[in-house]
């Protein structure tokens, strides 16, 4: 007998006395702690807890907090919503039923359309089989056992799933109740344990994400172990939903993607003032941090992407065209431009660091379906910058990229989470140059002090990376910012600077976008601040709402003073009633609104109400317009 050791979800350990067993160990396990229990991890392989364990092994149960926990428990639920369509419809024909991050789903093949009405049927029989805690128990059969089993079942792609398994392939299927299915787990120990849940949307699937089999029928949900989990995961989604930047972008009037542009933003004016205000913060911080801004061509010649290694890594995504019977590409990145810029002069090793930066359009195909708002476009601007380098000089600029990311989101007050992106399968370049860039990024990363961790295979083709994933004010995390440390491109395009020897040398290059495009940080932080910038951002910073037609001279008199001194300004001048005008001012999401009337007139005052409602009361016009410009000048 081997001494048993047992992980408990707080990570602490108990171990039993040699002699002990495993199931022995277990029994002894607290009622509360059993409950929580989902699965086990027996000899790094997930599994059942319910299934026989092998003793000596260590087991880590894992609890709904834990990755591993919500992914076993919405698959569970995943399973819980097969079973009740087959309740509901019979001959619906089951194809896969993943968690997935947030949720799961199931793919299936039936002759009804389903409609959001369904939906709620749908949920009444789950609630009827959790209710019937149904024991989820495994079983393993032969290939041929399975095949044939799920031919009687008349479940076609269970079949073609098998059919497609390797020879030596495990073969397991969940059974709870009178349902079985196929699956590799795991799952939690019965059906009564899945009692938060929520069916969320319908959508079409092609069989194995191919356009050329059959459409499916895809319906998603979501799980939680508790319903006031759910509840405020649900309140999160409705949070959203209002701050969606597609419907607060054309209510507030900043773009609008057309017809004839299908992922090609119009900015409008107002989406303009907004843009310009965020490129002249990133110019001042880029001064700050000693960069040169360049601009380079949007089309090169074939050549040059063929030596960079786009054409043969990333030419799917390229728009092409010819001119003068020679084949040219719309950049889909600023890196070979910045290169060309580099080349225009010979460098001498006391010219370096050289910093260069570019809001740089490229252009990228994407498929149709994939596009969403400003989130995923065909056209849009990285802010992107190149910087060359001694080999001594790699790891204090890496550190200044760094402090410039963090001086740019700490504006906006995003917190943020790096990972360290490595070498992926379709590399250029040896191993020994991926493996010192590797070290230089992660050496950086912690002489700052920064918490990171690794994703594997996920760095550029030409290097690896450190990827800044920002999170906004509902929590949400998206992937921005990236630090690309490069060694290749200086190779493949044969730059060179003479160094103190009188000899030629390679630099090394960085290449750094913090916003990463343009339009879609303006889509984040459209939903992070609910279309309510700060005031520095506004489209609109003032609306001046005289009370009635006799006030309207004044208002437009303040107007043209603020105007002068750039303050974004609109008057109010139509014939309706100040209550009315307040509420549009404030649905506009204008930060301050000055209400003028008689006394206002009077006096040289303007009353200043905030958005939000706070009425800050009446004040002399100059003092809050020199407030109001040191706000805006300090980005307060």
């Amino acid at each position: 007998m081997a001494d048993v050791k047992i992980i408990l979800p707080d990570g602490s350990a108990k171990e039993y006395a040699a002699g002990t067993t495993l199931g022995e160990a277990v029994k002894q396990l607290s009622n509360s702690l059993a409950k929580k229990v989902l699965a086990a991890n027996v000899n790094g392989e997930l599994t059942d807890l319910r299934e026989e364990l092998v003793d000596g092994s260590e087991v880590a149960f894992l609890t709904f907090e834990e990755d591993g926990g919500k992914h076993t428990l919405r698959h569970t639920a995943s399973h819980i919503l097969a079973q009740a369509v087959k309740r509901l419809w019979p001959e619906a024909k089951l194809a896969i039923g993943p968690a997935i991050d947030k949720g799961f789903y199931y793919d299936i093949d039936m002759e009804h359309t389903l409609t959001p009405e369904d939906l709620g049927k749908i949920e009444k029989e789950m609630s009827r089989i959790v209710k019937e805690n149904l024991p989820i128990t495994k079983s393993v059969m032969s290939r041929q056992e399975a095949i044939e089993f799920f031919k009687s079942k008349n479940e076609d792609y269970k079949v073609e799933l098998i059919q497609d398994l390797p020879e030596d392939a495990v073969i397991s299927c969940y059974s709870q109740g009178d349902f079985i299915d196929l699956c590799a787990g795991p799952h939690v120990a019965s059906t009564g344990k899945v009692k938060a849940f929520k069916l969320q949307s319908i959508a079409g699937a092609y069989w194995r994400g191919d356009e050329k089999n059959k459409m499916l029928q895809r319906i998603y949900g979501t799980a939680f172990e508790k319903k006031e989990d759910l509840d405020a995961y649900l309140h999160l989604l409705e949070e959203a939903a209002k701050r969606d930047h597609r419907k607060l972008g054309k209510e507030l009037g900043l773009f609008v993607i057309k017809e004839e542009g299908p992922g090609f933003p119009f900015f409008l004016p107002k989406g303009m003032a907004l843009r310009n205000e965020l490129e002249n913060f990133w110019r001042e911080v880029h001064h700050e941090f000693d960069y040169e801004e360049i601009r380079t061509p949007i089309i090169l010649n074939k050549q040059l992407w063929e030596t960079s290694g786009h054409w043969f890594h990333y030419r799917e995504n390229m728009y092409t065209t010819i001119i003068d019977d020679e084949e040219y590409a719309i950049k889909p990145m600023n890196c070979p431009g910045g290169i060309l810029v580099y080349q225009n002069e010979m460098h001498s090793y006391r010219d370096f660091p050289l910093r260069y930066a570019e809001l740089g359009l490229v252009h990228r195909h994407e498929l149709s379906g994939a596009l969403h708002g400003l989130f995923r476009v065909r056209a849009f601007t990285q802010d992107d910058a190149h910087v060359f380098m001694l080999p001594d000089q790699m790891q204090s600029e890496l550190m200044k990229v760094i402090e410039l990311f963090d001086r740019i989101y700490s504006q906006f007050g995003l917190k943020y989470h790096v990972e360290l992106s490595t070498k992926p399968d379709n590399a250029m370049g040896d191993d020994a140059i991926w493996e010192a860039a590797t070290e230089a990024l992660r050496n950086a990363i912690e002489a700052k002090g920064i918490p990171y961790v690794i994703n594997p295979g996920d760095g550029a083709f030409y290097g690896p990376k450190l990827d800044y994933h920002i999170e906004d004010s509902l929590g949400r995390t998206w992937q921005c910012g990236t630090i690309q440390l490069d060694m290749n491109l200086p190779e493949r395009f044969q730059i060179d600077y003479v160094g103190e020897d009188g000899q030629k040398h390679r630099p090394i290059m960085i290449h750094r976008a913090c916003f990463g495009s343009m339009e879609r940080f303006i889509g984040i932080l459209t939903e992070h601040y609910a279309g309510a910038f700060p005031t520095w951002m506004a489209p609109v910073q003032v609306k001046i709402l005289p009370i009635s037609e006799k006030h309207v001279e004044y208002a437009k008199e303040l107007a043209k003073q603020m105007h002068r001194d750039y303050v974004r300004v609109e008057v109010d001048d139509r014939s309706e009633k100040i209550g009315y005008k307040i509420r549009q001012a404030q649905m506009a999401k204008v930060p301050y609104m000055l209400v003028v009337g008689d006394k206002e007139v009077e006096e040289g005052t303007v009353n200043v109400r905030k958005h939000g409602g706070d009425e800050l009361g009446s004040v002399p016009f100059e003092e809050f317009f020199n407030a109001i410009k040191i706000e805006i000048k300090e980005r307060n």
